[in-house]
């Protein structure tokens, strides 16, 4: 961003690519948006809460009360009738904006300065023979809130570092966490996405791992 904080993320993990959208903003790192290549995407509010979500079989649209908005198929998945999709446009902030115009085409705007770099998060994954997605990990209540939990305590513990080796500045106070620790955020999100868990305590991790 123009302010010097991250805005985009793009790493590599295993045979997927995952593409993270953060915040501007000097203290956190709060995540507004991931993108992988497996097909899973999810949008996020400025509070948090869920604005986008997409899998390998469609994509839904939630409104800020946690309505939903839109729901749609990609057609490529089932011969039959399918809810296809209408170009969705939302801009996370200022400088950041989303395209979706199908599978293969969701595009990740960012515009500052008069210079804009655009990248294609789209890619078409095709399900298996079965037709099935393989199952997600599924975790318990309590593991999820104590993996937040580490994580949030591992954050607090990369800022001291950073206060005790720039004790008489606040450059300590600019510094991005850590890659890994992001990698371990974007995790635990994907995995209250699969959980069947309520909104409220996905809510909740979210806010702590974005505190």
């Amino acid at each position: 961003y123009p302010s010097g904080n991250l805005a985009i993320i793009v790493i590599r993990e295993g045979n997927q690519l995952i593409c993270i959208v953060q915040e501007d903003e000097l203290r956190t790192a709060k995540i507004r948006a991931l993108f992988q290549s497996d097909g899973r995407s999810t949008c996020y509010y400025p509070n948090g809460d869920e604005w986008i979500n997409m899998t390998i079989q469609g994509g839904q649209y939630l409104g800020q009360a946690g309505n939903r908005v839109r729901r749609w198929m990609w057609p490529n998945l089932s011969p039959g009738p399918h809810v296809p999709l209408s170009p969705i446009f939302i801009s996370l902030n200022r400088h950041v904006g989303v395209r979706i115009l199908a599978q293969d085409k969701i595009f990740v705007s960012f515009l500052a300065m008069g210079r804009q770099a655009k990248f294609n998060m789209g890619t078409k994954v095709q399900v298996s023979t079965a037709g099935q997605l393989p199952p997600p990990a599924r975790l318990a209540e309590d593991e999820l809130l104590l993996l937040a939990f580490r994580v949030r305590i591992l954050q607090l513990f990369d800022r001291m570092r950073g206060c005790l080796n720039f004790p008489s500045s606040e450059q300590w106070n600019k510094m991005q966490p850590p890659l890994y620790l992001i990698t371990q955020a974007v995790k635990i999100l994907e995995l209250c996405m699969a959980a069947d868990i309520s909104d409220e305590l996905r809510s909740s991790i979210r806010a702590i791992v974005n505190a």
